[in-house]
């Protein structure tokens, strides 16, 4: 009786110890937990991500999140003034000051705004949002109406902020170089440093102005994925990039002007067109030489194509030719001026008629082009 006495007392306290090992185990590996957990966040420089009740359409149960879910980086943020006014909301206020003093009213949420085919309301934190490191600034934030999303839809939208500047009867604006998503977990966006504090509240910024008035608002935009597209290139290899022109009989020539045969390269028809006379500034007094389009090529009105080429008179002694360059945007034949270009003083008439020079023998003027480059492009839908 006695041993089964003392069995049963030893079983107890055996089990008593095991409890209390077991609780303080767990409360051990909980603590273990939750301060790696927080040195974690600490030297990693983590920003909390869970910011409750912000979004003014959230349910109770429901748990909002930060203003972004990325850093912003100086190079993505873009301020600037501008004159227009916001376009898809506008809310001014002229007790700022109260708001600036109060302990409790942290913030002012818009009525309701349509914007990009939903619903939304514009948040503004006089002393800043201080769950989203804005503690110090003026903080501006969208929140969208999450009651018309489905669990898994997203809304990708631009945001550009405004704050009305009396001083220089402008606004400023300030936006991020990349879109936003929304969704019906992530409601609000913004910034929660948009000005510090203490520049908007002195009047002599213009932020604050009156008194207490001031003005904000914010354009929210639907960035749509082009339909219309066009894919520009340029060729610079051609199987004969070159064309001579032999023109006889050149001293006797009396119209004003001649074309070469239709050559084509780089899937283009060309003409040489030369002025005997000259034309423009080297008329009588040098022979002008063009390369342009033949008029029976295709163009779309708002169509050009870059040419890279040299125009040459050949010298027919083995001495050095006379070259110049083109490297200029050619127009549509029909389409306004740049269908051709060249030059008005390509060769003077004093170097034409001097035979030792070699540029013209036996009453031959031999002209060359070699193209070097042509550009194309492609339209989408074409």
């Amino acid at each position: 009786m006695s041993n089964h006495y003392t069995n049963t007392a030893s079983t107890v306290l055996l089990l008593f110890f095991l409890f209390i090992s077991s609780a303080s185990s767990s409360s051990f590996i909980r603590q273990y937990t939750d301060d790696s957990n927080t040195n974690f966040q600490e030297e990693n420089g983590a920003v909390p991500d869970a910011i409750q009740g912000e979004a003014h359409y959230l349910r109770q149960h429901e748990q909002e999140i930060s203003s972004r879910d990325y850093k912003l980086s100086v190079s993505n943020t873009v301020k600037g003034l501008r004159d227009r006014p916001p376009s898809s909301y506008s809310l001014k206020m002229e007790s700022f000051n109260t708001l600036l003093k109060s302990t409790n009213a942290d913030k002012y949420v818009s009525r309701p705004f349509s914007a990009a085919g939903y619903k939304w309301t514009l948040i503004v934190y006089p002393n800043g949002n201080k769950n989203d490191n804005g503690a110090g600034f003026l903080s501006l934030y969208v929140a969208i109406d999450n009651s018309t999303l489905s669990p898994h839809q997203e809304v990708f939208v631009d945001l550009r902020f405004y704050v009305f500047n009396r001083v220089e009867k402008k606004y400023l604006t300030i936006q991020d170089t990349d879109g936003w998503r929304f969704s019906y977990f992530k409601t609000m966006w913004g910034f929660s440093q948009v000005l510090p504090v203490n520049t908007f509240k002195d009047s002599n910024n213009g932020y604050l102005y009156d008194g207490d008035h001031c003005e904000f608002g914010v354009d929210v935009t639907t960035p749509t994925v082009f339909k219309e597209s066009e894919l520009f290139t340029v060729t610079d290899k051609f199987y004969n990039p070159k064309y001579t022109w032999s023109i006889q009989k050149f001293s006797t020539l009396l119209e004003d002007s001649y074309y070469s045969d239709v050559f084509s390269i780089g899937g283009r028809r060309w003409n040489i067109k030369v002025y005997p006379g000259g034309s423009a500034t080297g008329k009588g007094k040098a022979v002008s030489i063009f390369l342009i389009l033949n008029a029976n090529e295709k163009f779309r009105p708002y169509e050009k194509i870059y040419v890279g080429a040299k125009l040459r008179v050949l010298n027919q002694r083995n001495f050095k030719n006379i070259e110049k360059q083109i490297d200029n945007w050619y127009n549509g034949p029909g389409y306004g001026d740049g269908s051709g270009w060249g030059y008005n003083e390509f060769i003077p008439f004093s170097d034409l008629k001097d035979s030792s020079k070699g540029f013209l023998v036996n009453d031959v003027l031999m002209v060359q082009v070699e193209i070097e480059a042509i550009s194309s492009t492609k339209y989408f839908p074409s």
